[in-house]
């Protein structure tokens, strides 16, 4: 035994062996806490942005870069401490670099869509948008994708780049929102008195802000009724519920006072001829 110790192979065996056994374990070491920094650090720097009012978008995506950026700050670490020369690791990830640049260059557009996003801010997190036909409450905007919460909890998870080169809606620029109804009423029915009705409703409602001030207009004659137009104001969160018991107390209120709301119909009517005898029949009778 004391042999196989004392020969030179094994020996330098045993060392090379018992030294990267500690690089790997270094690595290892090095790799989980630099982690753990980088994701303490990151939360650190959402908070501090936080506290300087900035807004919670641009907080939430450049917390997220800088941790990324910490990550891979952690991982070159973890290759110089397994013992790869800084020199030509740098060389070969230039050549992977470009390689992979090519290859994800979609990838790279969602990156640059995203600070686009944050930059120019068409919308932020908590405002609900409509984007290539996907309507929801915008929850994050990552360095790759958008994800919004739509209004059957359902989640929407949009490329950054489609984002970007897609029309938004965004229906919450401000802190109200302003509803908008539509409501025919028959043409013997008196338009004064629709408008009062729908007047007394809003201003009994104490969402509907007192400005902007809420209006009731005769929007279009149409063909079958007289289409009336009801604008009121109400915050972001009573929009929805607002609309919907409008729409119902409205619609309670006209049968109350007798105002008619038209519906399309037709009427069909069948005429029935009667059917001409032939000549072999009249001259069979004479």
């Amino acid at each position: 035994m004391n042999d196989w110790w004392s020969d030179p192979v094994h020996a330098r065996w045993l060392e090379f062996g018992t030294s990267l056994g500690l690089r790997l374990l270094g690595a290892l070491v090095l790799l989980w806490i630099g982690m753990k920094l980088a994701g303490m650090l990151a939360d650190w720097l959402g908070r501090g942005l936080q506290r300087t009012h900035m807004e919670k978008t641009a907080t939430l995506f450049l917390a997220r870069v800088a941790q990324v950026a910490l990550q891979v700050v952690v991982l070159l670490a973890v290759v110089q401490v397994l013992g790869v020369p800084m020199t030509s690791m740098l060389a070969v990830l230039g050549a992977a670099g470009l390689a992979i640049g090519l290859a994800l260059k979609d990838s790279l557009s969602n990156i640059a869509s995203g600070v686009m996003l944050v930059a120019l801010r068409p919308f932020k997190v908590g405002d609900v948008v409509t984007i290539n036909g996907v309507s929801g409450k915008v929850e994050e905007i990552n360095i790759f994708q958008t994800r919004l919460r739509g209004t059957d909890n359902q989640t929407f998870t949009l490329p950054n780049s489609l984002v970007t080169t897609d029309s938004i809606v965004n229906m919450t620029p401000d802190e109200m929102r302003r509803i908008e109804l539509i409501i025919g009423i028959g043409y013997g029915d008196d338009i004064d008195l629709a408008r009062a009705t729908v007047m007394e409703i809003l201003h009994a409602d104490s969402r509907v802000l007192a400005e902007p001030v809420p209006n009731v207009l005769v929007y279009e004659l149409a063909e079958s009724s007289v289409n009336i137009g009801v604008r009121c104001h109400v915050a972001n969160a009573d929009f929805f519920a607002t609309k919907c018991e409008l729409t119902e107390q409205i619609k309670k209120a006209f049968d109350r006072v007798g105002i008619s709301i038209p519906f399309p119909q037709r009427d069909t009517h069948v005429y029935t001829h009667a059917t001409q005898p032939s000549r072999a029949v009249e001259e069979s009778a004479i």
